[in-house]
C-alpha cells in the first residue's frame, strides 16, 4: 500500500505536515485528533510511510466497528475453541503489525477492560490471544485516531488517564476545511477531475464564478467527505462535458419545490393564471373548462421561457436569473417543455 496524497497548500495544514514529518521519525505512540471526514486515515499514513517502519505493514482496525468480544480477538487473535465457533486459529491485528504500525481508529469506543489489556501492550510489548496461555511478544508502533474528546471521557470516567498519557506522546490536531479556506478550490478541482475521468469526459472545464463561491463560502461541516461527494454529484448532475460546472448542489436533501401539500400545488397554479390573465396572455379559469386549467398554465410557462431565453440570448444562467430561478430549477423546466434539446447547445 502506498501514501495517498495530501491536497492544500494553506498555512493550517502546511503546519500539520511539518509536526508530522518530524514526528514519524520518533518511534513513539501518537494520537491523530481532528473532525469526521477531515482525513486522519492520511495523516496516519504519512506517519508510518514517513518513518523507519515504512517497509513494513500499516494495519488498521476501526473500533467503533466491532463489538468488544469481536474487537478483541481481532487485536490480540484467538485459539481454537477460545470461543463458540472459534475453530480455527486466529491471528490478531497486533501480531500481523509486529515490525510496523498499527493504526486504532476511533479507540474511544474500546471498552475499559480492552483499555486496559492494550496498555499492557503499549508498555511490556506483550499479550495472550484468547483461549492461550502463551505470551506473544510483538514490537509494533500505535497511532490512535479518533474525533471523540478523549480528555473528557477521561474525566467521566470512560477512558483511562494512563492509557491517555501513553498514547499522547504527541497529539496531531488536524484542522476542519472551514479553517483551510485556501484548500477548498484546489481539493474540489482535484475530486472534479478525478470524477471527470470516471464519468469518460476528456477534461475538466472548471467550476463557474457562482460554483466557486458556493463553494468557498459553505461551512463544510461535513469536511473533506463532504466537499468530495457535493463536487462528485454537481458533475453528474450537470453532465455536460463542453462546459463548465455552473453551480454546486450542497443540499441533496433540499426539495426542487416549496410546496408542502398537494393543495398548495394548486393554490399555485391559480396564482400563475390570475397572473398570466392581468397581463391579458391567457384566458381566466372562468373563461375556460377545468379541464383546460393546466394545459394553460403550461402554455403560459412555455412562453415566459421562450421569451426570457430570447431576451437574455439564449444564455441559461443569465435567463435563470431573470426568471428569479436557480439553475437546476430551469434546466428542469426546459426538460419539462422539452426545450433543453433544443437549447442544449447554448450554455454560459
Amino acid at each position: 500500500m502506498r501514501e495517498q496524497t495530501i491536497i492544500g497548500s494553506s498555512l493550517a495544514l502546511a503546519e500539520v505536515l511539518e509536526q508530522v514529518s518530524a514526528l514519524a521519525e520518533i518511534d513513539r505512540s501518537v494520537l491523530v485528533l481532528g473532525e469526521r471526514g477531515t482525513g486522519k486515515e492520511l495523516i496516519v499514513q504519512r506517519l508510518h510511510f514517513l518513518s523507519p517502519r515504512w517497509q513494513r505493514d500499516l494495519v488498521k482496525v476501526n473500533c467503533a466497528a466491532l463489538n468488544d468480544n469481536l474487537l478483541e480477538s481481532e487485536l490480540f487473535g484467538h485459539q481454537v475453541g477460545a470461543f463458540t465457533g472459534a475453530t480455527r486459529n486466529h491471528k490478531g491485528r497486533f501480531e500481523r503489525a509486529d515490525g510496523g504500525t498499527l493504526m486504532l481508529d476511533e479507540l474511544g469506543n474500546m471498552s475499559l477492560r480492552l483499555q486496559e489489556k492494550l496498555l499492557r501492550v503499549l508498555e511490556y510489548g506483550e499479550f495472550e490471544p484468547l483461549g492461550s496461555h502463551e505470551t506473544k511478544q510483538v514490537d509494533v508502533r500505535v497511532i490512535g485516531a479518533t474525533s471523540a474528546d478523549l480528555q473528557a471521557m477521561a474525566k467521566a470516567g470512560t477512558f483511562r488517564y494512563d492509557l491517555l498519557d501513553r498514547l499522547a506522546f504527541d497529539v496531531v490536531h488536524i484542522p476542519p476545511l472551514r479553517l483551510r479556506k485556501g484548500d477548498i478550490l484546489e481539493l474540489a478541482q482535484h475530486f472534479a477531475q478525478r470524477m471527470s475521468h470516471e464519468l469518460g469526459w476528456q477534461l475538466f472545464l472548471g467550476f463557474s464564478l457562482q460554483a466557486r463561491q458556493q463553494l468557498v463560502n459553505h461551512s463544510w461541516y461535513g469536511n473533506v467527505r463532504e466537499l468530495r461527494n457535493v463536487v462528485e454529484r454537481s458533475l453528474y448532475r450537470w453532465g455536460q462535458a463542453d462546459e463548465p460546472v455552473p453551480e454546486v448542489f450542497l443540499d441533496v436533501f433540499s426539495k426542487p419545490w416549496n410546496l408542502t401539500q398537494e393543495h398548495d400545488q394548486d393554490q399555485f397554479l391559480e396564482y400563475e393564471l390570475d397572473q398570466a390573465s392581468k397581463k391579458g396572455s391567457i384566458k381566466t379559469s372562468s373563461q375556460v373548462g377545468l379541464s383546460d386549467f393546466r394545459q394553460q398554465v403550461e402554455r403560459y410557462e412555455f412562453g415566459l421561457l421562450h421569451t426570457a431565453l430570447a431576451q437574455n440570448q439564449h444564455h441559461q444562467s443569465h435567463t435563470a436569473n431573470s426568471l428569479g430561478l436557480s439553475y437546476h430549477q430551469f434546466r428542469g423546466l426546459l426538460k419539462k417543455h422539452k426545450l433543453a434539446k433544443n437549447q442544449g447547445h447554448e450554455h454560459d
